[in-house]
């Protein structure tokens, strides 16, 4: 084995954990490995033998990398939080393969990445490496352009968006499948009493129909105003085939057609009602998504 093979073997060992570390920053799965792999191509072309502790140098390397894309959405006026739902990670409900785990550890769920998406990108960059990987405040600094205590400010605000708007779901997943089963249940039947019996009274639902559809991203606030959508929601329920499966961890159901994916939907259960919605249905993010496991 060559240095080259050497040291591309040794990067191998650290990809999983990279794009964990891409996937929290950008919540894109395609510009994670597009960060990832920008990483590689530095590496290799870096003085590998002079890097101690080359976990570490990855990840501030990634975390550079993220900070960039984030400024460049910034810089082209985009609004992530406005204009589309972070990807999702879709697994089989018995259990998520060692990549997907990776990944979602820790309860990275959609409702985090969506608020992680209204962030600045030096508050998320800070809170994503120092709060979720722990990387000291004085190797972050130098990424941000500040100073070791001006970053942990950084830190210390996006932890308090994150505490005061992220909902941590219910820790048992059956009891988040019943919920969502009950829910099913009454779009099937145009239930909205039974609607409003499962959803939180300030519940949210996010739908992402993609760019091309008019109007972008949906947001409904309020059991009311979402249960009154019950028709939309037996058309979920009826029109396609519906599979239980797991969203970033959380229970969810994807849809679909004549075998063609229509749409996922996950579903952010807190105090035994469902607190978040959000449904992807925009058909060149769902093309963009990896569910052979699912095909059959």
């Amino acid at each position: 084995m060559d240095d080259k093979d050497f040291l591309a073997d040794r990067f191998e060992g650290h990809r999983s954990h990279l794009r964990a570390v891409a996937y929290r920053m950008l919540g894109s799965l395609s510009e994670a490995e597009d960060a990832v792999q920008e990483a590689w191509l530095r590496l290799s072309r870096a003085d590998a033998d002079g890097i101690e502790n080359l976990g570490g140098w990855l990840t501030t390397v990634v975390g550079r990398v993220c900070l960039d894309m984030l400024r460049s959405r910034t810089a082209r006026r985009e609004t992530p939080l406005e204009s589309h739902l972070p990807d999702p990670v879709v697994s089989r409900e018995d259990g998520a393969d060692p990549e997907e785990a990776v990944l979602i550890a820790d309860s990275v769920g959609l409702a985090l990445l969506v608020v992680l998406e209204s962030l600045s990108p030096a508050e998320r960059v800070a809170f994503v490496l120092h709060d979720m990987f722990g990387v000291p405040f004085d190797q972050i600094a130098p990424l941000v352009g500040r100073s070791a205590d001006t970053t942990k400010k950084l830190a210390s605000r996006a932890r308090r968006r994150v505490r005061g708007e992220a909902p941590v779901p219910d820790s048992d997943p059956a009891r988040q499948r019943e919920v969502v089963e009950a829910f099913l249940a009454a779009a099937r039947e145009g239930d909205f009493e039974g609607l409003l019996a499962v959803l939180d009274p300030e519940v949210v639902l996010r739908a992402d129909t993609g760019a091309a559809a008019a109007g972008g991203m949906r947001v409904l606030r309020g059991a009311a105003v979402v249960a009154g959508n019950a028709v939309g929601f037996q058309r979920f329920a009826t029109a396609y085939a519906t599979r239980p499966v797991l969203v970033n961890g959380a229970a969810g159901i994807l849809n679909s057609q004549d075998g063609r994916p229509v749409s996922v939907l996950s579903f952010i259960v807190v105090d035994g009602r469902i607190a978040e919605i959000h449904v992807l249905s925009d058909p060149d993010r769902l093309a963009g998504l990896d569910l052979t496991a699912f095909d059959g």
